[in-house]
């Protein structure tokens, strides 16, 4: 078992990392609630998840939570990044209302990136604020999504651009749960992982560019120890900057233009992670261009992103790419602003980027699709 502490000052929590967790999520859920100022009044937990999940792994988590005394109420959200909308929050709230939920309600984020964000914002508005507990299912939410904190849902013109910081009292991670995910999926969230090799984990990304995604997804040891490495440099940052006044920033490497392609498609055309793949070598395309990186350290960088298969294509304008930026969250004043890599391991946020060279990294994008 791995146990990595987010300290921060006020809401400092651990997230535990261990194949078969599942299992015994009842017994550290009871330990960790019988803590705090709501302790002996929070047994009643509102599981939210969605149809895949809780078909696949819903009986496993029930047994453990019911056998360690809790009284349980399921609550059911429809599946897919288009449902990450105000409208399902509200949704979810009303049949919280109708089952009884109070303010010593807990309620359980039990699937991938979509569920946290949306179960998490539900959390931190309902009785204007109760506990959340995160228990990831996708490569993605492991590894960085259910790490932090940070809550959302889309609007038409963005992504997460409604949202809140509500950092849960526990986070648990079994990556046996990975073993049912779709091979897409899984490889989408092995974005994340390169991702953090790329700006804060130089050994982490060498060892992801040496392995077929395949290979890794059979190996629980090398898995088990990734997903631990991801959650590392997570906590780091969070831990310095809890609500990305600073540092935190450098996380959403590859989300600039990655975000933009997702809203671009509607949310229809690509994994979260496929469009931060592709934000990714976006990114390093305009560290190169304005000489940040060297450029046989952006080919690898681009070869590391390109080698874990088949990207969907990107279709996008470069002109409609740029409307989206100005709407991005990143965005101050007008000014977009981009996570760029210098080397492996370490990124810098760079506000002085030419239009001409982010039309540049979106023309090159299509053209590799098509390669």
């Amino acid at each position: 078992m791995t146990r990595v502490t987010i300290s921060l000052p006020q809401n400092p929590y651990d997230a535990i990392i261990e194949n078969g967790l599942l299992k015994g999520a009842g017994e550290l859920l009871r330990e960790i609630l019988s803590r705090g100022k709501r302790s002996g009044n929070n047994k009643a937990l509102f599981v939210v998840t969605v149809p895949p999940v809780l078909r696949k792994w819903g009986k496993t988590l029930m047994t453990s939570l019911l056998a360690a005394g809790f009284d349980l109420q399921l609550i059911e959200m429809d599946d897919g990044e288009r449902h990450k909308k105000l409208a399902t929050v509200e949704q979810l709230a009303e049949k919280l209302t109708r089952l009884g939920a109070d303010r010593n309600a807990v309620i359980v984020a039990f699937g991938g990136g979509v569920v946290g964000d949306v179960a998490g914002l539900l959390a931190s508005l309902y009785m204007r604020g109760v506990d959340v507990v995160q228990i990831p299912t996708t490569v993605q939410a492991q590894l960085d999504a259910a790490i932090g904190g940070k809550t959302g849902v889309n609007l038409r013109s963005g992504k997460n651009l409604l949202g809140t910081f509500h950092q849960p009292r526990l986070v648990l991670i079994d990556p046996d749960v990975l073993s049912t995910l779709p091979e897409r999926e899984f490889r989408a969230g092995m974005y994340e992982a390169l991702k953090c090799g790329v700006i804060g984990r130089a050994a982490l990304f060498e060892r992801l560019e040496r392995v077929e995604v395949k290979v890794l997804r059979r190996d629980a040891a090398a898995l088990e120890w990734l997903i631990a490495e991801s959650v590392r440099l997570k906590a780091e940052v969070v831990s310095s900057d809890e609500r990305e006044g600073g540092l935190r920033r450098v996380l959403n490497f590859g989300h600039t233009i990655g975000h933009a392609l997702e809203a671009e498609s509607v949310y229809r055309r690509f994994l979260h992670g496929e469009a931060v793949a592709w934000g990714m070598i976006a990114a390093t395309h305009i560290a190169a261009a304005t000489g940040r990186i060297e450029k046989s350290v952006a080919q690898r960088i681009s070869a590391a992103v390109l080698g874990f298969g088949k990207l969907p294509k990107v279709e996008a304008r470069s002109r409609d790419i740029l409307r989206l930026l100005q709407g991005d969250k990143k965005t101050r004043s007008g000014v977009v602003h981009f996570v760029l890599p210098r080397e492996i391991g370490q990124v810098e946020i760079a506000n002085d980027v030419p239009e001409k060279v982010v039309v540049a990294a979106v023309n090159e994008l299509r053209r590799l699709s098509r390669v």
